[in-house]
């Protein structure tokens, strides 16, 4: 051992073994370092458990269900209880569970069955509609609530008119006729004119039992005037033709007044049934279906009452939740939740377009808050822009990839899912939930049709979502 003791005494003093004091303070550095990093991973998982441990109490265990064996009520028995599916492609992409609602499933075909029928039931039971009674449900919309509206009430024994604008997709339009629904088609215009959709609808819901043959200006003309009942919504508009003296008796008793006709405007937009279908039937399915592990949910905003509900739901039961929203073009609520501001830059001088909300997709965007938006506005984290060639090529990626046959709402929501994932970094372990709510069966005519988007200079290119999902989360 002579020869290391002169290699050493050789050696430079900075190659020189340390002291065994030295040696051991280095070593016991080490041990309590790892001790340390052990402990706080110990601590992050504690807590983390007891997070999940606290969830889990608020969480009610699934009932076994099944379905192949129930008998239901009719049609209205069918809506709801949709299942939760997992969007492979995307999910694999990502490393990230994404998991759509199935509400094409819905008897009526879309989402809005759950908002109609919740109307039509508050209204019955407020005593503002009664059934077979030759009463008529009025609506302004853009297709889905009419033809939900228009489902449930002939199971239940009203008609309906269903007043839209007259640039929907046709196959909406035949689907209400055949429904047996009349339907009046108007000009797109703000909701400021007075000959806009809704503005129309709640018109002929006020004049409902009204003789069209009488001119209102002429008072020798003792023209029938329908009588308007009180509703809990301002916007919501009850008419009867019965003469009734609202002050003088019961009218529980008074057959005149249960036995006519009722005209009743629904109001979507306005009405607080829309929240609560969503508050007391969406959100909770979603909290069962996913056992509580859910991290995010994202929706477009039409009338507001989605995003508001199922939003309001899941941050009342777990407020770590993220609720983020997806938002064509042309539509002010990406802006209104970002800066404030009920603004888009379509309505800037000079590059305003015909429509208010200038977009081949259906259902979602609005430029005006509702009383169902203003709900949703406070629980909203975070919105995403989806432009019209991002919504077209991924409802072609879900063809390729999934045999998902969806509507253009459905393929905006993915694509802020996508948009959601990549901005948060998330990799594992999440699961974001989002709402697919229509079928591609209502769009043959402008989203699905592959002529329509090249004359309205829209690209299909499924390389959009391509090169989306495989780009880098930002820093």
């Amino acid at each position: 051992m002579s020869w290391v003791s002169s290699l050493g005494s050789k050696l430079p003093s900075w190659l020189h073994w340390p002291s065994r004091s030295t040696a051991r303070h280095v070593i016991y550095g080490v041990i309590i370092g790892f001790s340390l990093s052990l402990t706080s991973t110990s601590i992050a998982l504690y807590y983390q458990q007891r997070k999940r441990e606290r969830i889990s109490k608020k969480f009610t265990p699934r009932p076994i269900e099944l379905r192949s064996d129930e008998v239901v009520s009719g049609v209205t028995g069918l809506i709801g209880n949709t299942p939760l599916v997992r969007i492979s492609s995307l999910s694999n992409a990502l490393g990230v569970e994404i998991l759509g609602k199935a509400e094409f499933l819905n008897p009526g075909g879309s989402v809005k069955d759950r908002v109609a029928l919740r109307m039509i039931e508050d209204a019955e039971q407020m005593g503002l509609l009664r059934p077979n009674t030759g009463s008529r449900i009025f609506e302004g919309t853009v297709g889905s609530t009419g033809i939900s509206i228009a489902t449930i009430a002939r199971a239940r024994g009203y008609d309906t008119t269903i007043i839209m604008p007259d640039d929907v997709a046709e196959e909406k339009v035949k689907a209400l006729l055949a429904l047996g629904a009349s339907v009046e088609r108007v000009r797109p215009a703000s909701i400021v004119d007075k000959k806009q959709y809704v503005n129309l609808a709640r018109q002929r819901a006020s004049k409902f039992g009204k003789l069209d043959n009488i001119e209102e200006s002429d008072p020798s003309l003792n023209a029938e005037r329908p009588n308007i009942l009180p509703s809990v919504s301002s916007s919501v508009v009850v008419t009867t033709t019965s003469h009734v003296n609202f002050d003088a008796f019961d009218l529980r008793d008074d057959e005149d007044f249960l036995t006519k006709p009722r005209g009743y405007f629904a109001d979507q937009f306005e009405n607080r049934s829309n929240f609560d279908a969503h508050f007391v039937g969406t959100g909770p399915e979603i909290w069962r279906q996913t056992s509580g592990q859910v991290d995010a949910f994202v929706s477009g905003a039409g009338t507001g009452g989605t995003i508001a509900g199922v939003g309001q739901y899941l941050k009342s039961v777990n407020e770590d939740l993220v609720v983020a929203l997806s938002d064509p073009d042309g539509s002010g609520l990406y802006n209104k939740v970002k800066h404030g501001v009920m603004f888009d830059r379509k309505e800037s001088e000079g590059t305003k377009r015909r429509h208010q909300v200038d977009t081949v997709v259906e259902g979602i965007g609005i430029n005006r808050l509702t009383n169902n938006i203003e709900l949703a506005l406070p629980i909203v984290d975070d919105a995403f822009r989806i432009s019209d060639a991002e919504a077209v090529a991924m409802s072609r990626y879900l063809v390729k990839h999934d045999g998902l046959f969806l509507g253009s709402s459905s393929a905006c929501n993915l694509v802020a899912c996508v948009k959601l994932v990549k901005k948060l970094g998330w990799t594992e372990n999440k699961t974001v939930v989002t709402i697919l709510c229509d079928s591609g069966n209502r769009h043959y005519s402008k989203y699905r049709n592959n002529e329509y988007l090249r004359n309205a200079q829209i690209p299909v290119d499924i390389s959009i979502i391509e090169d989306l999902l495989r780009s880098p989360a930002p820093a």
